[in-house]
């Protein structure tokens, strides 16, 4: 096998695994505040149900990893490649800060405050990407789609919950 297929398949599984990453820590805080403190929330009717959450963010976090890949395999030695990179690793981090804010620390207010962010941040690795190639920041469509409907629960479940 050669260096450069060695290379992509390394890029491949270290994009897949930083991913997986990321949603075991943002798993590690939502799922056992789902039966408990998310369960006694008040929620907006638009709520999709909770076993429809993991399959989603599942697909999600696996095509955010092949996103990243198809970035990183154009050549990393590229500028606007390493610049989105870092973009989308940014993003990924406030990805998991959300979890972290709304569900770990039991906090819509500052989930709201964060999931902004996060909706920003993945906006702006969608137009770092497509300089890149479009392919990869089309496969990030879906994840800006997805963090909609979740920043209009997130709003619904602070002016709901607000006392």
């Amino acid at each position: 096998m050669s260096a450069s297929k060695i290379k992509t398949y390394v890029r491949f599984v270290i994009s897949i695994v930083l991913c997986q990453v990321a949603a075991a820590i943002g798993a590690f805080f939502t799922t056992p505040a789902i039966p408990t403190w998310y369960a006694s929330l008040r929620k907006p009717a638009l709520t999709p149900p909770n076993w429809l959450f993991a399959p989603v963010w599942t697909a999600l976090y696996l095509m955010m990893a092949v996103s990243l890949f198809l970035v990183w395999n154009t050549g990393p030695k590229r500028r606007e490649v390493r610049e989105s990179i870092v973009i989308f690793c940014v993003q990924l981090g406030v990805n998991v800060f959300w979890s972290y804010s709304f569900f770990g620390l039991q906090s819509p207010a500052l989930g709201l405050v964060v999931i902004l962010a996060l909706w920003l941040s993945i906006l702006i690795s969608i137009a770092s990407f497509f300089r890149v190639s479009k392919i990869a920041a089309l496969f990030l469509v879906p994840y800006l789609v997805w963090v909609s409907l979740a920043t209009y629960l997130n709003y619904s479940v602070v002016m709901l919950n607000s006392s």
